[in-house]
C-alpha cells in the first residue's frame, strides 16, 4: 500500500496541470522535458567526476614518469664510474719475458773475511728474439756464511726498464737465504728470496721466491770439473699484487738447466737454458730464454783464504749469479 500512495503522490506532482481539459491524463511532453532537464546535471556531474579522475591518474602517471626519468639519469651518471675503473687494467709485470730471450749475467765476489764477501752483479735482459733490451739492473750485498750449509745475503737492487711506457725503474730489497750441502758429486740447494718491490708509479708489494735445485759434478779426470745445474723457482706474491695476473698468488715459474764450466780458479762460465712461465689474465704464457753467466772471484791475499780456496774453487760462483 505504501508504494501505491507514493506513486499517487508522484502522479499528482508530475501529471497534474492547471488546464481542466488535461486534468484527466498526464502531459507526456512535460514529463519528458522534466526528466531530460533533471538528467543533465547528473550527467554533467558524472562527466566531471570521470574527467577529474582521469586527470588525477594522468597526473600520477606523469609524476611516475618523471621519477623514473630522474632515476635513469642518475644511474647513467653513476654506473660508468666503476665500469671505467674496471676497464683500466693493471699493467703487466715489466720483468716478464716476451718471445725468445737472451740473458747476460756478470757477478764478482770479493772476500772480506773468512766467512764474509762483497757480491756485486750486473744483468742485462733481451727479449723478442734477443733484439730488445727491455731490462737491466745492478745489485749488491754482503754475504754472511754463518754455517758451512747456510748463507745469508741482504741485497739492494736498482732496476731500469728502457722502452716501457708505464714503468721506468724499480727499487728492490731482497734477503737471500741459501741452504746447501754436499753428498758426494751431488749438491742439493734451496734458495729462498724475500723481496720488497718498490716500482715506479705502482704500490709497493712483497714476494717470496723458492728455488729448490741440485748440482752434479761430472766425474772427469780433470782439475776443473764441469757442474750440471738444475733448479726450478716458484714466485708467490704476498698480499696485493699491483700487476696484471691470473687471479692467483702463484704468479711465475722458472725452470733452468745449465752447465758451469770453470775456466780458472777465479773465473767460470755457465751457459743455461730457462723456461719462464707467467700467470697472466689470459692464462699461463711460457717463453724460452738462453743465458750466459760469468762469475769472477777476487781471492784475499791471506794464508787463511788460500787454505780455503780449494773449496771455493769448486763452484767459483757468486752466491746469486743467475739473476732476478
Amino acid at each position: 500500500m505504501l508504494w501505491r500512495e507514493s506513486f499517487a503522490g508522484w502522479q499528482d506532482k508530475h501529471w497534474r496541470t492547471d488546464r481542466p481539459s488535461e486534468a484527466s491524463g498526464p502531459d507526456y511532453d512535460s514529463v519528458l522535458v522534466h526528466w531530460t532537464a533533471s538528467a543533465i546535471p547528473v550527467r554533467r556531474t558524472a562527466e566531471l567526476l570521470s574527467r577529474s579522475a582521469g586527470e588525477g591518474s594522468e597526473a600520477k602517471l606523469m609524476t611516475m614518469r618523471r621519477i623514473v626519468s630522474v632515476i635513469a639519469v642518475l644511474c647513467s651518471c653513476l654506473l660508468p664510474v666503476p665500469a671505467r675503473a674496471q676497464q683500466q687494467e693493471e699493467p703487466e709485470d715489466p720483468e716478464n719475458e716476451k718471445q725468445i730471450g737472451l740473458w747476460l749475467d756478470q757477478g764478482i765476489s770479493t772476500g772480506l773475511s773468512a766467512n764474509k764477501s762483497l757480491d756485486v752483479e750486473l744483468h742485462e735482459r733481451f727479449d723478442e728474439g734477443a733484439s730488445n733490451l727491455f731490462e737491466y739492473f745492478v745489485q749488491g750485498g754482503v754475504a754472511f756464511r754463518l754455517r758451512p750449509w747456510f748463507t745469508l745475503i741482504p741485497i739492494y737492487r736498482y732496476q731500469r726498464f728502457p722502452g716501457n711506457p708505464t714503468i721506468a725503474y724499480e727499487n728492490r730489497l731482497q734477503l737471500n737465504l741459501t741452504l746447501s750441502t754436499s753428498r758426494g758429486p751431488w749438491r742439493p740447494i734451496l734458495r729462498t728470496l724475500i723481496e720488497g718491490r718498490f716500482v715506479d708509479n705502482r704500490p709497493a708489494s712483497a714476494r717470496l721466491r723458492f728455488r729448490p735445485g741440485v748440482e752434479y759434478t761430472f766425474p772427469l779426470r780433470t782439475s776443473r770439473r764441469p757442474v750440471l745445474v738444475v733448479n726450478n723457482e716458484f714466485f708467490i706474491v704476498v698480499g696485493n699484487n699491483p700487476f696484471a695476473n691470473g687471479g692467483s698468488s702463484y704468479t711465475q715459474n722458472r725452470f733452468q738447466v745449465g752447465v758451469r764450466v770453470p775456466i780458472a780458479d777465479s773465473f767460470s762460465v755457465r751457459p743455461y737454458y730457462l723456461l719462464q712461465s707467467v700467470n697472466l689474465p689470459s692464462g699461463w704464457d711460457t717463453n724460452e730464454i738462453f743465458g750466459i753467466s760469468l762469475a769472477f772471484r777476487v781471492p784475499r791475499k791471506t794464508k787463511t783464504v788460500r787454505s780455503r780456496q780449494s773449496s771455493c774453487a769448486l763452484s767459483c760462483e757468486v752466491p746469486n749469479p743467475e739473476g732476478p
